[in-house]
This record gives structure tokens, C-alpha cells and sequence, in this order.
């Protein structure tokens, strides 16, 4: 997520670091490729760009905080045409909800256009009339809970089909393509969102990555705790799955470096170097954007993760800034299908998003006693 004033910098919504069991990490609530995601008239590589017809459904969001501040966000269309699926911690920021949100659906060239800016070609607004977030979040930034549901207070545009969803009870080992409108880079993964070389939000950006594990695997016997990261208790996350930012060299491998550390046997599970020129991470600005697996939504991006250079493979730097050997986070969508249908508007319909139909709805948070907002 990130924060803008007239599209200012991004500002992460919550940070993470610390020390554990001799392991040292930061965690934010936050598409950087191989090389550059720059416009292409500014040097950017064109291989990033969602032309395709199914990236249209994806949306930005800005969630209207009054003083506070504006705020941005990704997220996806659901196959009812009427929801939008992004991160709890979008909507929740202050321990409230927004005081407005607006979608932004793009039809344009993504070659150049930021959704944002005023008078964009090729944007379609539409506001939202509703917020829930699973009562199961509890606003850590680790939750495997952190998803939510916007019901728009409009009809979306005809072009925007919205996304049914991939309810595949195990992510592990599987490819996955992801979009987002969040942040992106001069120097791709190599510099990062380092300030030298961040780019601004609002231009629609695509990439490949896989999903190596995710935190509960019994690979790694309960050590991923949210006391281990420093968070508060009773929040969920060993349905939180990780995918590394590969770039092809064994030293910033990421996510057999991990394993290493905490003792797990090596393998091609979890040592491997990438999915080519296209892999790509997720960056401020894309939470609560979509993964996809054979075109459908399975997980919404929630988080950015670092071990920094404390065990080797790794880190390529001692920051969190969307450089190799860094991790994201994401919600699976088949942890969540009890809360997606619970708020669907008809009833009979439940059964059809447990059969993979895409229907969504929700039912909001929270420990914190937001329940629902009406906006």
C-alpha cells in the first residue's frame, strides 16, 4: 500500500523488524522486475506491461482517510461484476474504514498512463458503497487473514469481466502470474525501490513468480510464529505463502537460504533460482492485487518480507526496498472461502463460489470492534 497526496511517495500502512532465534527480519504491509518497470518511453522493459484483455479487471484503489491522507491500493474484480477482492490492511488503516474509496478500472495503454492522474485516458471510476474485512484479521501484518471485500456502488465498466477463483487447497511449487498498480523501478530488482531508482504508483504492471512455501509448512516445525515476528498473538499465519525474488544467481536465493538457516533438508523445493525474465515481485502500492493461477484469483498480495544478509543465499542488501533475495506474502483466496461466502447477496449462490465460480462477498473485522462501514 501506499500513501499519495497528489500522488506523493508511498508510505507503508505497518513495519515489522526485529531480532529472533538469531534471525534478523523487517515485514511490511506492500512490480518490480528483473530490469526495468519504467514507462517505455522513459527505458522501461515492455515484457511488464498488462496489455492483455484479463489484466482489465484489475483495479487501483484510493481510500480517502480526510486529514489523514489518501492512500493506494490494488485489487481484483470478482466474477460477479459487483465486488472487488484487495487486503484487509487497505481498508482498516487508523483502525477505521476510509471515509470514501474509489476504483479505478484501466482500458488505456499501459505503456504510459497512471491511472491516477487527473484526466487519465482510458479510466473508468466507480465508488464504493460498502467495506468488509474477514473478523478474522486481526491487523498484524503477517495474517494470513488480511483479505477484504468492497461492494461497489456502481455497475463496473463493460470491459471488465472480473475474476472467478482458484480454490486448489495447496499453493506450494505452483506458478503463478501477478498484477498490480503498486510502485516500480529504474533498475528492477537490482536497485529496488531504493530512492535512487523508485518510481511513482498508478501505471498497471505485471510479472511471473511461484509460490515456494508458505509459513506454516511442517517442513520448518512451528517456528514461524507471530510471536517470532514480534506481533501480537492470536493472529493466523501458516497459510501465509512466501515466493522469493530470484535473479538466477544461487547467492540471492532467497528461499534456500531460509531453509538452510532453520534446518531443513535442501531441495528443489525450496532451491531454485527463478522463472525466468519475467519473475518479478510485489511492491508498495500492489497490496491487495491478484495472483493468478491459469488465469483465475488465487491469492491477493499482503506483505513484503527481509531477512536481510544475515544467512547466505539472500538479500542482496540489508533493506527492505523490493531488491533480489527479498520475500512477498500473500492470502491465499482457499484459506478465506468461508468468509468470501458468507456475505454473498444471495444465498444460493454460496454454493457456486465454493465450486470455484468466483462470487465473493464478506463480513468485516476485527479485534479492534469495526464490524462494518457503510461509506
Amino acid at each position: 500500500m501506499a500513501a499519495i497526496a497528489a500522488i506523493a511517495g508511498p508510505v507503508e500502512a505497518k513495519t515489522i523488524s526485529g531480532t529472533r532465534d538469531g534471525v534478523t527480519f523487517t515485514a511490511s504491509n506492500t512490480v518490480i522486475g528483473q530490469s526495468s518497470t519504467a514507462t517505455v518511453a522513459g527505458g522501461g522493459n515492455p515484457i511488464y506491461l498488462a496489455q492483455a484483455a484479463q489484466y482489465r479487471s484489475t483495479v487501483g484503489l484510493r481510500m480517502n482517510y480526510g486529514a489523514d491522507g489518501n492512500f493506494v491500493c490494488s485489487g481484483s474484480l470478482s466474477a460477479n461484476r459487483s465486488s472487488i477482492i484487495t487486503a484487509g490492511h487497505c481498508v482498516t488503516i487508523f483502525d477505521r474504514a476510509p471515509n470514501s474509496v474509489t476504483a479505478f478500472f484501466y482500458n488505456g495503454n499501459p505503456a504510459d498512463a497512471s491511472v491516477y492522474g487527473a484526466g487519465s485516458p482510458g479510466v473508468t471510476t466507480v465508488g464504493v458503497s460498502r467495506v468488509y474485512v474477514n473478523p478474522l484479521y486481526t491487523g498484524n501484518v503477517i495474517d494470513d487473514h488480511d483479505i477484504a471485500v468492497l461492494r461497489l456502488a456502481g455497475p463496473a465498466p463493460v470491459f471488465a469481466n472480473g475474476y472467478n477463483l482458484y480454490t486448489g487447497t495447496d499453493l506450494t511449487g505452483l506458478d503463478f502470474n501477478f498484477a498490480g498498480y503498486g510502485r516500480r523501478s529504474l533498475a528492477g530488482g537490482s536497485g529496488g525501490t531504493d530512492p535512487a531508482f523508485g518510481l511513482g504508483t498508478g501505471r498497471l504492471r505485471q510479472g511471473d513468480n511461484r509460490f515456494d512455501f508458505r509459513l506454516g509448512d511442517s517442513d520448518f516445525g512451528g517456528l514461524f510464529t507471530p510471536d517470532f515476528f514480534g506481533e501480537a498473538p492470536g493472529a493466523s499465519l501458516d497459510y501465509s505463502y512466501l515466493a522469493d525474488f530470484d535473479n538466477g544467481l544461487a547467492m540471492n536465493d532467497a528461499s534456500c537460504g531460509l531453509a538452510g538457516f532453520a534446518g531443513v533438508a535442501l531441495s528443489a523445493k525450496y532451491c531454485n533460482l527463478g522463472v525466468g525474465a519475467l519473475e518479478a515481485k510485489t511492491a508498495g502500492g500492489d497490496s491487495g492485487g491478484p495472483q493468478f493461477i491459469d488465469g483465475k484469483l488465487a491469492s491477493v498480495t499482503s506483505y513484503g518480507l527481509s531477512f536481510g544478509t544475515f544467512f547466505s543465499p539472500g538479500d542482496i542488501d540489508n533493506n527492505l526496498n523490493d531488491t533480489f533475495g527479498e520475500f512477498a506474502g500473500f492470502v491465499p483466496i482457499y484459506h478465506n472461502l468461508d468468509f468470501l461466502a458468507s456475505s454473498v447477496p444471495e444465498p444460493a449462490n454460496w454454493a457456486m463460489l465454493i465450486a470455484g465460480f468466483g462470487l465473493t462477498g464478506a463480513a468485516m473485522r476485527r479485534h479492534r470492534k469495526l464490524v462494518a462501514a457503510h461509506i
